[in-house]
């Protein structure tokens, strides 16, 4: 419980430091990220830190790792988000979501051995991800202003205010053992990180400004997922 309200303060701190910081900018901002200055400076901070550290950690994981044994990790990490998802997708009232996201938990825990085989998806049963700001969106909380923050990444304000509740809501916290949880936390973030190696080096030759292009791309992706891919209105910046 420590941890969670550790994290629920730093991440409203963040937010209220995003807030402050935002007050200065300049009439001819983005409507969607008046905080541009603060968020670059945070985004440089961040895109350093990957390139000294989790770039270099993450190649060597696909250098290293034979690519059945990363599968196994993906889908491991994927049943147990899977959990959180199901919670969410009760929570918008999306039946067949939840419907599908309960198979899915069930099929690849008990057949799957314990989620390192996604026989779900061979049987056609499709993945929904979910956390607590679309659960936010679904129910007409508007975004709000683009904020990154520091290690976690692009957010919104909604997706900064229901971190604590995702935080919460993750299945590797209810691990009791501090060292198992910190391995598996930090497992994790370098398989994820590891899924996009690609696409950042493609990022990084293609985009003109890379903060406007991950900015532009994280909104779109955060309003397509809140609303299921089908058509919306502009919400950021509400």
């Amino acid at each position: 419980m420590k941890s969670i309200a550790k994290f629920a303060r730093w991440t409203s701190a963040a937010a209220v430091f995003a807030l402050v910081a935002g007050c200065a900018t300049g009439p001819n901002a983005n409507p969607a990220d008046p905080f541009e200055p603060f968020n670059r400076g945070v985004f440089t901070f961040n895109d350093k830190l990957d390139q000294a550290v989790l770039v270099p950690v993450s190649t060597a994981y696909v250098n290293v790792l034979p690519s059945m044994v990363r599968t196994g990790v993906n889908n491991f990490f994927g049943n147990i988000g899977d959990v959180w998802s199901f919670a969410n997708s009760v929570a918008q009232l999306k039946l067949q979501n939840s419907a599908e996201t309960f198979m899915r938990v069930n099929v690849n825990t008990f057949f799957g051995l314990g989620g390192l085989l996604d026989v779900a998806t061979e049987a056609g049963i499709d993945r929904h991800d979910e956390d607590f700001g679309q659960t936010l969106g679904r129910w007409g909380v508007g975004a709000g202003p683009y904020i990154v923050l520091p290690l976690l990444g692009p957010s919104t304000l909604r997706d900064t205010v229901a971190k604590p509740v995702d935080f919460y809501g993750d299945g590797i916290n209810a691990v009791s053992d501090v060292a198992w949880r910190n391995s598996l936390t930090v497992l994790r973030v370098v398989d994820t990180r590891s899924q996009y190696l690609r696409a950042g080096r493609l990022i990084d030759d293609a985009a003109l400004d890379k903060y406007s292009f991950t900015r532009d791309a994280f909104l779109q992706r955060r309003r397509s997922l809140i609303h299921d891919g089908k058509s919306f209105d502009e919400d950021a910046g509400k």
